[in-house]
């Protein structure tokens, strides 16, 4: 066979051979059913967040998912901007120990939370995280609908999407449990919610569907808690650049209507003007 041949087929051979393992481990993964899209209060240009929505998300997340996921990107002081009192925050600090120090003796010692720590980890290290939760390492919530493609789509979905059996034929590794939204539909985790696993202060009813919206909002705040005053910023640079658009072209007509008016009447050129008249109609060609 020509060399040239030879490569082209072993190329062709090799693309199959790869596009057979993708094929393969796609159907080994088993996929994940499409995510429930929910119509959220922060969703488009003009969107915000709902604040009692993401009060009772806070609450979820600390009754519920602090005891395994940390937020360290979070500071207790930042409950104050979704509604709670300083007298609030504070109390819910207290609930926690932050490691400090050193002390004069150069010991790291604990004390009460504050306003100005961050969340605190339910896990000293990602060893210890990983022992308690048989090697899994849960993921930290700060940014984590950036972090998954969906966003708080996906958080929504994960929450909502625990079968209590597997669907047949679908075997289980030791350890996982079945959920449809989930990528391969084995995780590690649990289900952490369920109807009135919360108790909400404000008398909201605790469905699972509400745990899941409400802790799903929360968490995309936490990711993005700029994403107002974003917006706000973006729609008044879009009002400026109307505006300046208009005067710019206001001021381009103004500006070329005087050139293209003094080119045919002032003095220098009239007389040039009159002269291509004249050839248009006498149809002579003048030399460039």
């Amino acid at each position: 066979m020509h060399p040239r041949k030879l490569v082209i087929a072993s190329a062709f051979a090799s693309s199959l051979i790869a596009a057979g393992l993708v094929s393969g481990n796609a159907i080994a993964a088993g996929g994940s059913d499409p995510l429930p899209h929910n119509k959220w209060s922060f969703d488009g240009i003009f969107g915000s967040f709902d604040k009692p929505q993401l009060q009772r998300g806070a609450q979820v997340y600390l009754e519920v998912c602090s005891s395994c996921h940390s937020l360290e990107m979070v500071y207790y002081r930042n409950l104050m901007d979704i509604g709670f009192d300083k007298e609030t925050v504070k109390e819910i600090a207290s609930e926690y120990e932050a490691k400090d120090g050193p002390d004069d003796e150069g010991e790291m010692f604990l004390r009460q939370a504050r306003l100005s720590d961050r969340f605190v980890s339910p896990f000293d290290n990602e060893n210890a995280a990983r022992s308690a939760n048989g090697g899994s390492f849960p993921p930290d919530f700060s940014v984590i609908t950036k972090a998954r493609k969906g966003g708080a789509d996906y958080i929504y979905g994960l929450m909502i999407g625990y079968l209590e059996d597997a669907p047949e034929g679908f075997e289980l590794s030791d350890g996982t449990h079945y959920n449809k939204y989930f990528p391969g539909h084995q995780i590690f985790m649990s289900a952490p919610l369920y109807d009135e696993a919360v108790e909400y202060e404000d008398g909201t009813e605790p469905t699972l569907d509400q745990h899941a919206k409400d802790v799903s909002a929360f968490l995309a705040w936490a990711a993005s808690p700029e994403l107002e005053e974003r917006k706000r910023l973006g729609i008044k640079v879009i009002l400026y650049l109307l505006v300046l658009t208009a005067m710019l072209y206001a001021l381009k007509r103004r500006i070329w209507s005087r050139i293209y008016l003094d080119e045919y009447t002032n003095d220098s050129y009239l007389g040039e003007f009159e002269q291509d008249i004249n050839d248009v109609k006498n149809n002579v060609k003048r030399p460039n």
